[in-house]
């Protein structure tokens, strides 16, 4: 193939490779002109658009572009080429400076010049894949641009997507790890359960076998299996019975809030009594007669000494329902023992000619107590032991404190403030272990006031001396206060069939009634009334009055002479507590008086005869006028109170033995006060105070 061949091919070729790229490009390509005419460069139509050419710039006149396509080497022509040059006369390039081969006239190849159009011709092929790969990455480069542009919305929502989905990885791997770490704990849960019910089966076995031993095999078998080289005494010892059930010492019946840290805890054990129960009266004695401050500042704790559940549930439940602030507060807690405490009692000896009824019974009032100071040790300073039958006076709990704080020694073991039994006696809280041990030693061979003694005697007597030395030496322990704060009221022992009139002397003489000046009126009642304590009596300071057992219907009166207006609140007043006695009295700051009218039923020898379920009711003197003074103050009578058949209005109603109020001033003046018993009563009445205060 000669040289004009192969230049014609290689033309043919470049040519191809260009419309090849146009082709492919974004960019539409150049609308075809005018043939141009062959020079010795590239044709603007084939060069690339780079943009005008730079004249100057702010450092100097521009560089000259450096051309893109190659130039062909420079040849030697014949010397009046040259003179043409020098004349000033343009030549014109020969066809081959556009294609790249050599012109027609040039065609025969010159001497030493053989190698150079292959030269040429490689140089020219490089330099048009060059152009070609330059021009593909400018149309990658546009095609990039222009995704980029009309593709961005959709890059943004794919990003959101792949972040969204990451967060959503890692949540489900931390639950996953979470999933593991709760299974985990599931497994150790299971397996506790399990070990649980082994061990409590396992327990069930030995019991069923420990409770066929006798107590002193079990003593032994406790002091075999013990550590320690030395067997100190517990109250297994004593009550070995014990050991064969694990909650034998847990109360079985708890009301309370379980407040400790107090000055005083006052203990009282009660027991089914087969008459009557003096336990409520005594609460209401007990928790009348303390301040607010006092409130707050101790614990009373009733233990009902019985081991059958439907009777204790009953008792508590009737305690909570009674006292039930008392008990939301904290001031009064209820519990009884469990039924596995107490041993077996058909096997005690008699001693001191007491029948084997009293003495089971002395015995279990022992244990009793012990439950008791077990149960308070660590909740206060003090321990205070009382019944379930007596009365207090008023401000006993600071007497009792103060007095305890004024010894001159700490030396002290008991502060009596009754002479009667194991009634008001005090103890210092961290002497209770003792106290409790001695008993335990002794509770199946002597009463409980007979062991206090001995634990004085054993303490500080010589029996070398005689007993008024003795007796010298336990006053120390043992002090006494009088006059007496607490008195016993029972007369039904907890014993069954025991008639008990004990009183303490040193209580003093206790008033059975209050005396109040009530204004002029009619007194009358359907009650039948007992010996002489009439209502006449009552309602004139003379007497209390008693009558029998009232029936749904009895009445008692009090008619007025005149008309008259019960006294009502005076905002600003003075607080008048001279009304009543100091357990009635009532500070009422802001108002005049405490009380308007005021009814009491029982006394302190016979608490029990109280009135219940016994209503107060009013008669106004004009129940028109009454009618229209409650419509002119915007309200009306039926609303807030029951009016009767008869045209009484019922104000208030007795609660555990008392009833008082105030008397709305929109009935205007009063003709009438009554009391309506609703129900039968199954004790006697006493009406102890009568306080009705006529308005000035």
């Amino acid at each position: 193939m000669n040289a004009r061949t192969r230049a014609r091919t290689h033309t043919h070729t470049l040519t191809h490779t260009r419309a090849h790229a146009r082709t492919h490009s974004l960019t539409p390509p150049a609308r075809r002109g005018p043939a141009v005419p062959r020079t010795g460069a590239p044709s603007a139509r084939c060069r690339p658009a780079l943009g005008p050419a730079p004249s100057a710039t702010p450092f100097g006149p521009a560089p000259a572009a450096t051309p893109l396509w190659p130039r062909p080497p420079a040849r030697r022509g014949p010397a009046r080429r040259g003179r043409s040059l020098r004349a000033g006369v343009r030549p014109v390039p020969p066809r081959s400076a556009l294609t790249g081969a050599p012109g027609a006239a040039e065609a025969a190849p010159r001497s030493g010049h053989a190698a150079a159009p292959a030269g040429e011709e490689a140089m020219r092929l490089r330099s048009g894949t060059a152009l070609t790969l330059l021009l593909g990455c400018l149309c990658a480069l546009l095609s990039l641009s222009w995704y980029g542009a009309f593709g961005g919305h959709k890059g943004d929502v794919v990003d959101i997507y792949q972040r969204e989905f990451l967060a959503l990885r890692d949540r489900l791997h931390a639950a996953e790890q979470e999933s593991l770490k709760r299974s985990k704990e599931l497994n150790l849960v299971l397996e506790e359960i399990k070990r649980a019910i082994s061990e409590k089966q396992a327990l069930r076995d030995i019991n069923r076998t420990w409770s066929s031993l006798s107590d002193e095999t079990k003593l032994k078998l406790w002091n075999i299996t013990n550590k320690n080289v030395l067997h100190l005494p517990t109250i297994f010892h004593h009550l070995p019975h014990l050991l064969s059930k694990e909650n034998s010492l847990q109360p079985a019946v708890h009301v309370g809030q379980g407040r400790t840290g107090v000055s005083v805890v006052m203990g009282i054990p009660s027991v089914k009594r087969e008459v009557h129960s003096y336990l409520t009266d005594t609460l209401n004695s007990l928790i009348s007669e303390l301040t607010q401050q006092e409130k707050e500042d101790s614990v009373i704790v009733v233990l009902i000494a019985e081991t059958d559940p439907q009777y204790t549930a009953g008792v508590a439940e009737n305690i909570r329902n009674l006292f039930p602030k008392e008990i939301h507060s904290g001031l009064l807690e209820v519990i009884s023992p469990s039924p596995h405490f107490y041993p077996d009692f058909s096997h005690l000896r008699e001693s001191f000619g007491d029948p084997k009824e009293r003495v089971r019974w002395r015995t279990k009032q022992n244990l009793d107590y012990c439950f008791l100071m077990m149960y308070a040790q660590s909740k206060g300073i003090y321990y205070v032991q009382l019944e379930d039958d007596i009365v207090a006076k008023p401000n006993y709990l600071s007497t009792m404190k103060n007095f305890a704080l004024q010894q001159p020694s700490e030396e002290w073991m008991i502060l009596e403030f009754s002479q009667l039994g194991f009634i008001g006696k005090m103890f210092k809280s961290l002497d209770l272990s003792l106290i409790v041990e001695f008993i335990l030693m002794f509770y199946k061979d002597k009463p409980i006031d007979w062991l206090l003694d001995h634990i004085l005697w054993v303490k500080v007597c010589n029996p070398e001396k005689d007993a008024k030395h003795c007796d010298r030496q336990k006053a120390n322990l043992r002090i006494r206060f009088k006059p007496s704060l607490f008195q016993h009221v029972g007369t039904h022992s907890s014993l069954a069939g025991k008639i008990q009139k004990l009183k303490d002397k040193d209580f003093g003489k206790q008033a059975l009634r209050k005396e109040h000046v009530n204004p002029p009126a009619e007194v009358s009642t359907s009650l039948k009334t007992y010996q002489h304590f009439t209502l006449e009596k009552a309602y004139l300071r003379e007497d209390f009055f008693w009558a029998f057992t009232p029936t749904a219907g009895d009445f008692i009166r009090f008619r007025f002479f005149k008309p008259l207006r019960i006294e009502r609140p005076v905002p600003g007043g003075a607080v008048v507590q001279a009304i009543m006695s100091p357990s009635l009295s009532v500070g009422f700051h802001g108002f005049g008086l405490s009380h308007r009218f005021f009814f009491r039923s029982g006394n302190i020898e016979h608490p029990e005869d109280k009135l219940f379920n016994t209503t107060v009711e009013v008669l106004p003197f004009d129940s028109l006028q009454s009618d229209k003074e409650a419509l002119q103050e915007g309200r009306g009578t039926a609303v807030k109170y029951r009016r009767t058949p008869d045209g009484y209005i019922q104000i208030g109603s007795f609660s555990k033995g008392v009833a008082d109020g105030e008397v709305d001033p929109s009935f205007g003046p009063l003709e009438a006060i009554r009391l309506s018993i609703q129900t039968d009563s199954p004790v006697w009445i006493i009406l102890s105070e009568i306080f009705i205060k006529k308005a000035e």
